[in-house]
């Protein structure tokens, strides 16, 4: 039992330093040894913005008057609002706007943003498909420094950057802290090849590599880049354009959100199982390191906590690991129960860290049952 317990042990804890420290540091020391710059020009061709829309009517002037400000020429612009069984004023609003590139497709039923997404694919004219969410606001050179990367016939997708705004809480500092860690691995990915995920707030790829996404897909983001990554194009990350968003203050704001996109994974893998073949997937060692084993980190902590617990009798090292978990948790509860507290540097990351891998745990309950998965 003793030999179990220490293999769980070391073997959860080499795993955890691997997904959250290992990977990183590779990624970021490959970025540095052997990167892989893209050829930018200052290119502008026809683009078509797609937006996915349910019950937006409280946002969507806000939002085409934001994609009117784009730094780019008007007239290689194409608007595509699709609105997903809208019960509000969202599609009347957006035909009464006033702008002659405005294009609203009205679905009479809810479908998904899946479905939205194809629909406004299929009446595209563009070059360059752009994706963005109804919520997020985008800097006027977005679209331009986006599409720049598209210069380099290697590139067949870019993500822009999810910035956050607003951030008043110590539980929104910390997921702001982790958010800023995401990117910097997704820069890294970049420098040295291609990432594995962009933001669904703003994204933008060539026309002729999009295919339909399967009914009921949360999440076009993962899926959309590595069928890009599939057929032999990079897909990067573009600091320059930026999206801001104002990130929830406070763990139950944020759970509902956060499950639905965690359990997404869970069903990528159902959707896309290429995706777990190396023949296959030509970033499968960074998909396996960013996404699957975030997705189990949870169980390993648990395995973890479990083994040194069983150990720490035995050796004094066990018991400084057990040790280190227990102050871990009282950060945690410190954080809970004591607001002035809970903007202590480590008391945020510490309350972050434990609410996005519960998050994470809960995902794989909620995938399980898939009840309404697929809906916003």
């Amino acid at each position: 039992m003793t030999y179990l317990a220490e293999l769980a042990c070391w073997g959860s804890l080499l795993l955890l330093a691997h997904v959250f420290v290992g990977y990183p540091l590779m990624t970021w020391a490959l970025a540095r040894m052997s990167p892989r710059p893209v050829a930018r020009a200052p290119i502008t061709p026809t683009v078509s913005i797609v937006v996915a829309v349910f019950n937006g009517g409280r946002r969507i002037r806000a939002r085409l008057a934001n994609l009117r400000a784009l730094d780019y020429p008007a007239d290689r612009i194409q608007i595509i609002i699709v609105c997903d069984g809208c019960t509000d004023a969202t599609a009347a609003l957006a035909r009464t706007s006033g702008d002659t590139r405005v294009m609203v497709i009205e679905n009479p039923v809810r479908r998904g943003k899946a479905a939205c997404i194809n629909d406004g694919v299929d009446a595209a004219t563009g070059e360059v498909l752009l994706f963005t969410d109804l919520r997020q606001k985008l800097s006027p050179r977005s679209l331009r420094e986006l599409v720049a990367n598209l210069a380099d016939r290697t590139v067949g997708a870019v993500g822009g950057e999810l910035q956050m705004e607003d951030v008043r809480t110590g539980f929104a500092q910390g997921v702001d802290a982790y958010w800023r860690y995401e990117k910097r691995i997704r820069l890294s990915e970049s420098q040295s090849g291609s990432t594995i995920g962009v933001s669904g707030a703003l994204y933008a790829m060539r026309r002729e590599l999009f295919l339909p996404l399967p009914d009921g897909t949360v999440l076009d983001d993962v899926l959309v880049p590595m069928r890009v990554a599939a057929v032999g194009k990079r897909v990067v990350f573009e600091p320059r354009a930026i999206a801001w968003d104002t990130p929830s203050q406070h763990p139950e704001a944020e759970r509902k959100r956060k499950i639905r996109t965690l359990a997404g994974n869970y069903q990528l893998l159902q959707l896309a199982p290429w995706l777990l073949s190396p023949a296959s997937n030509p970033l499968w060692f960074r998909f396996i390191s960013h996404k699957l084993l975030r997705l189990i980190a949870p169980w390993l902590m648990v395995l973890f906590a479990i083994s040194t617990a069983a150990l720490a009798t035995r050796h004094l090292l066990y018991a400084a690991m057990f040790a280190g978990l227990l102050a871990f948790a009282a950060l945690v509860v410190a954080g809970h129960l004591l607001p002035r507290v809970a903007r202590w540097l480590p008391v945020r990351l510490a309350t972050a860290f434990y609410y996005l891998n519960l998050f994470s745990a809960q995902a794989l309950l909620a995938f399980a049952r898939h009840q309404g998965l697929h809906l916003w």
